[in-house]
């Protein structure tokens, strides 16, 4: 009888540890713990400097047609644990490199009653934790499709969110503040207004999601790594506070065909009692899959200007004609429509702008509606509308291109799907041929309108997977691309790094349609740049957009002091000048730090923030020993206090501040701006005042 007592005590102890495990960061900061409520279900919990960050939460599947979900009933039949460390470098970036350290805990669990598997696999950094479900090859779970991921994150109180609604086909968005438990009443008019899709929750919201806890702990979910999955949104459950993934729906309503072996993204957890630690980290890169392109030596930083801005404002069009009912793909005779007037792709107006990238140091032009097709989608066509490769009568392709190169420019592409997918990826060995063909190194792609042809959202499957193909596809050419309306960004540029930019969020275009929150900039770097890098477009001189079109009567709620900072604060290795030569041309002074900002980084410097009211970054420029500063400010005037310490030692630098004037205020005066040179060295320390919606950018020269 005594040994059997025994006997049991040492089994109840095994079951213990198999079914409780616990996983430290390398550091220490962060602890998570694994364990099986008593019907098998799997949670886990996680803490920071001994404060819950999430609270224990459950973990799981619920499938389709399926007796039974993997959501319970689970057993631990194997842990593993391991400890990785490297250190490794991006084609282009923030920093020169990169450390990946991490411990991991893998727990395979087999479910009761199906003999089916999965493994949960966790790896904790010192800036957060990452998991995700693995499918294992089985004979009993080969194919199989998900009606939900059951994926909690509990949240230890009512904090402060920054936050979207849960929009499957839009990111396009300002963003809220407000406690979680206001996020109800507060989203349903968004909802009511403007969600396209009618199974949403009114307590959705998209990631990447940025929270603040009550005694100062500074939290951001999302995912990573988002390949052959659907893309994530979080419902709250407001009573118990409590956030569940919540999958976009394909346009027969399900999440997810999978086929084992397989995995789901990783669901990532960031928190610091230092907001600065949030913008800085690389953890959702660091959860990607290192480079899959060997020979990187193609995919190169861009600074570039467009015929762009003159379209959003409605000085100009896209289309050559609007002779819509005359006009079709490929049956087209130009020379019996009707030229428009206001067509902004030809090529006396492109020429112009190639000049002025010649002259101004940029590297590229991009130019939009430069082909046939854009008077049938205007004429509301729901045929396949573009071909990719025919250009209008006004643009001269290979005389440009000629052009373009003699004054050592290059010319960006733009392709406009027009949601119209399988006509894209039909004509997309063709149309990347022909960039090969004209000197066109990258790529704007546009998702604009529906998905056709079946009506998918812009973040299921099945069209994240195009997103996906058409990268992987560009890199066979060697093509960079630049994605708008594509699924927010999880970190996949380190695999691809040929993808050298995405827009998926509210952009400047939104500042020519009505406006955006002045603080919008600084709440960006906290939720849409956590997954990489953002085709903002700033550089905006001219706020009043009816000084561009008097019918649009939309103003810019920055300064200029502000558009410029942008350049540093919203990390992009692409980033337009996005205002015209004309408006350049009226503030050269203030348009000198665009020519002289760098657009790849070694060393980046996050000195001060908090979402929603201000962000100060520093970076050194990659190949030399010059710094940039930017400070970008919401809506309360303040005064920001930085030192120089980042520089070297020893060194003298001359720094050319850019700030706002005294009065300078984003309505009601954005073009009042400052600048002066002061010496500087790492010991000099600097009080600067930033505008409502303004800021200040400086230029940190080295002396020789």
């Amino acid at each position: 009888m005594k040994n059997l007592f025994f006997a049991s005590l040492i089994l109840f102890a095994f079951s213990s540890i198999a079914e409780a495990q616990q996983l430290k960061s390398p550091e220490g900061k962060f602890v998570m713990e694994f364990s099986l409520q008593n019907d098998g279900t799997p949670t886990y919990n996680l803490k920071y400097k001994n404060k819950e960050v999430v609270k224990t939460s459950k973990l799981g599947l619920e499938l389709k047609d399926d007796k039974k979900s993997l959501l319970n009933d689970f057993t631990v039949v194997d842990t593993k644990t391991s400890t990785f460390d490297e250190t490794w470098k991006p084609v282009w970036g923030e920093v020169d490199n990169i450390r990946n350290h991490y411990n991991e805990l893998a727990v395979t669990l087999n479910q009761k009653g199906t003999d089916r598997q999965i493994v949960i696999r966790f790896r904790l950094f010192d800036d957060g934790l990452g998991f995700r479900y693995e499918f294992p090859a089985q004979k009993n779970l080969t194919y199989f499709v998900i009606k939900e991921e059951r994926t909690q994150f509990a949240m230890a109180g009512d904090h402060t969110a920054f936050w979207i609604p849960g929009d499957y086909d839009t990111q396009e968005y300002d963003y809220t503040k407000s406690k979680l438990s206001e996020i109800r009443g507060l989203s349903e008019k968004a909802y009511t207004a403007n969600v396209s899709q009618k199974n949403f929750s009114p307590t959705g919201v998209q990631t990447s999601l940025m929270l603040k806890t009550n005694d100062g702990i500074y939290i951001n979910l999302h995912e990573a790594a988002l390949i052959n999955y659907s893309c994530m949104h979080l419902n709250l459950d407001d009573k118990n506070m409590i956030f569940e993934s919540w999958l976009t729906p394909d346009a027969k309503g399900d999440k997810g065909y999978m086929q084992a072996p397989s995995h789901s993204p990783w669901r990532t957890i960031m928190a610091s009692d230092n907001a600065t630690e949030i913008l800085s980290s690389k953890m959702t890169l660091n959860l990607n899959d290192p480079s899959k392109i060997d020979d990187t030596s193609w995919i190169k930083p861009v600074k570039y200007v467009g015929v762009w801005w003159e379209m959003i404002t409605g000085k100009s069009s896209w289309s050559y004609t609007n002779d819509f009912p005359t006009v079709q793909l490929g049956v087209s005779d130009f020379s019996k429509a009707k030229p428009s007037g206001t067509h902004g792709a030809n090529n006396a107006n492109v020429k112009k702008y190639i000049d002025f990238a010649a002259a101004n140091g940029f590297d590229a032009v991009l130019v939009e509606g430069w082909n046939e097709g854009w008077e049938d989608w205007f004429g509301h066509s729901k045929d396949y509308v573009f071909d990719f490769v025919t250009p209008y009568p006004d643009f001269d392709v290979k005389g440009l291109h000629e052009y373009a190169k003699s004054k050592g420019i290059k010319i960006i592409m733009h392709h406009e799907t027009s949601g119209s997918v399988r006509n894209y990826e039909r004509h997309m060995d063709k149309a990347y041929q022909f960039m090969k063909d004209n000197g066109y190194d990258a790529v704007k792609s546009g998702y604009v309108g529906d998905i056709l042809p079946r009506g998918e959202n812009h973040y299921d499957q099945w069209i994240v997977n195009h997103y996906q193909y058409a990268i992987e596809k560009a890199a066979d050419y060697k093509i960079m691309v630049n994605a708008h309306e594509a699924v927010r960004p999880t970190g996949i540029c380190r695999t691809y790094p040929n993808l050298i930019g995405n827009e998926a969020a509210r952009g400047t275009e939104y500042q020519a349609f009505g406006g955006s929150k002045p603080n919008h900039v600084t709440v960006l770097p906290f939720t849409r740049l956590i997954g990489g890098p953002m085709d903002y477009t700033p550089g905006i001189f001219e706020m009043d957009i009816s000084k561009m079109n008097p019918d649009n009567k939309s103003h810019v709620n920055s300064t200029i002091a502000n558009q410029l900072a942008l350049y540093v604060t919203m990390y992009s290795p692409l980033q337009m000048a996005a205002d015209t030569p004309d408006n350049y041309n009226r503030f050269p002074d203030a348009f000198q730090f665009i020519k002289d900002v760098a657009v790849d980084w070694s060393e980046s410097k996050y000195i001060e923030a908090e979402p929603g009211d201000y962000i100060t970054v520093a970076r050194k420029a990659k190949g030399t020993n010059n710094w940039f500063v930017g400070n970008v400010n919401g809506e309360t005037p303040r005064t920001s206090n930085i030192d120089f310490s980042f520089l070297e030692k020893g060194k003298k630098y001359t720094a050319t501040i850019y700030a706002d004037a005294k009065d300078a205020h984003y309505k009601t005066n954005p073009q009042a701006y400052t600048i002066k040179k002061i010496a500087v060295t790492n010991k000099s320390k600097l009080s600067q005042l930033s505008a409502p919606g303004g800021g200040y950018a400086i230029s940190i020269i080295e002396t020789k």
